[in-house]
């Protein structure tokens, strides 16, 4: 005899069958929501700054908001630019100037670890002779491999380019339109919402609100804390270029490693070209290692983690967790990602010992 179901039941079925083929059709299509995901997640951060705009009275005038949405992104954006020309004058002074030390820098090498190699029995020049020999020797060995190698890799990568520029182009456009139409989404999405759960998806949707709100300004300070830190610690240890490396450090540290690791190659760098000596290259492992420190066991955990609710050990485990499972971008959204779950995992727990389960 089969289950009679309610009608009700029936259409929570159907619904909760159609919401799990939509997520089922978004991962699908990861790939390509990747420029509108990322503008999403702009436009909420940048949507405050249009309200702000857009509520401003000049007499009986007021700012549209199509120009507040515009001036907002163009102002981004131009931030965008002065942070690629604070970088770029470095690269552009440091690099020709590290090709000119790199034959005096093997030869140092060589120095320093043939010697060794050959009381191993390893007999090989480090300099800029011995590299040319090696290379040669190599090319002349496995030139066909190379180049198939070469070619396989400049279509994915030409491809790879094509996808990037496509997804930088959509980018600004899409964020036009997300802060254009913002809070008739909003009331879309709220309106699409069953009206029992309404009230509890609303509270839900604030407590979350309040918590990113916290962690983006959590995430400034950590980022605005770490670009005096290493500025000062590069400018106490005598590098030329302290304020700009500093800087670059500091502000992009949002972006897991990527913001460590290109401010730890400039300070190398600087330090090679710099310094005579090892003395730059100790001073840029003490700072930098000590930055990291300061960072994972203290910033991050005291000034985000706290603000959004968060223990250390569980932003430390986000972090790993959100890493393995979705790599850079996980990375990058485990502590946002991380406030959200927890507010959902709070309104679970709260339902549960409300249940008769729990209760009888």
């Amino acid at each position: 005899m089969p289950f009679p179901f309610t009608v009700e039941q029936k259409q929570t079925v159907f619904w909760v069958a159609v919401w799990l083929a939509f997520l089922f059709l978004l991962v699908a299509l990861g790939p390509v929501l990747t420029p509108f995901l990322a503008a999403a997640i702009l436009a909420y951060a940048l949507n405050p700054g249009v309200d702000y705009l857009a509520n401003l009275r000049f007499g009986r005038f007021g700012v549209p908001r199509p120009l507040a949405v515009l001036i907002v992104v163009v102002l981004f954006f131009l931030a965008l630019t002065a942070l690629v020309l604070i970088v770029m004058p470095v690269l552009q002074t440091e690099v020709p100037l590290l090709q000119a030390q790199i034959p005096q820098f093997l030869t140092k090498l060589n120095n320093i670890l043939s010697p060794k190699l050959r009381e191993m029995g390893i007999k090989v020049q480090l300099d800029g002779t011995g590299i040319k020999k090696i290379l040669s020797q190599q090319l002349a060995t496995s030139g066909e491999e190379i180049w198939s190698a070469v070619l396989a890799s400049a279509r994915v990568g030409g491809t790879a380019v094509l996808g990037w520029i496509a997804t930088l182009v959509l980018i600004p456009v899409v964020l036009f339109y997300l802060l254009l139409d913002w809070h008739r989404m909003l009331e879309r999405i709220s309106g699409a919402v069953p009206r029992r759960w309404v009230g509890q998806t609303v509270n839900m949707a604030k407590e979350v609100d309040s918590l990113l709100a916290q962690y983006l300004r959590g995430q400034l300070l950590v980022m605005l804390v770490l670009a005096a830190y290493y500025s000062g610690g590069l400018m106490i240890a005598g590098f030329d270029v302290a304020l700009p490396v500093g800087i670059i450090t500091g502000l992009l540290v949002f972006i897991p490693y990527l913001g460590f690791g290109l401010g730890l190659i400039l300070a190398l760098i600087a330090a090679v070209l710099q310094f005579t000596d090892w003395s730059g290259v100790i001073a840029v492992a003490i700072i930098y290692g000590c930055g990291q420190v300061l960072e994972g066991f203290f910033l991050t955990p005291r000034l985000v983690g706290e603000r959004i609710g968060l223990n250390p050990l569980a932003v430390i485990f986000a972090l790993l967790a959100f890493g393995q499972l979705f790599g850079f971008v996980g990375v990058l959204l485990a502590l946002p990602t991380s406030a959200v779950l927890m507010v959902a995992f709070k309104h679970l727990r709260r339902h549960y010992l409300r249940s008769t389960f729990y209760n009888a």
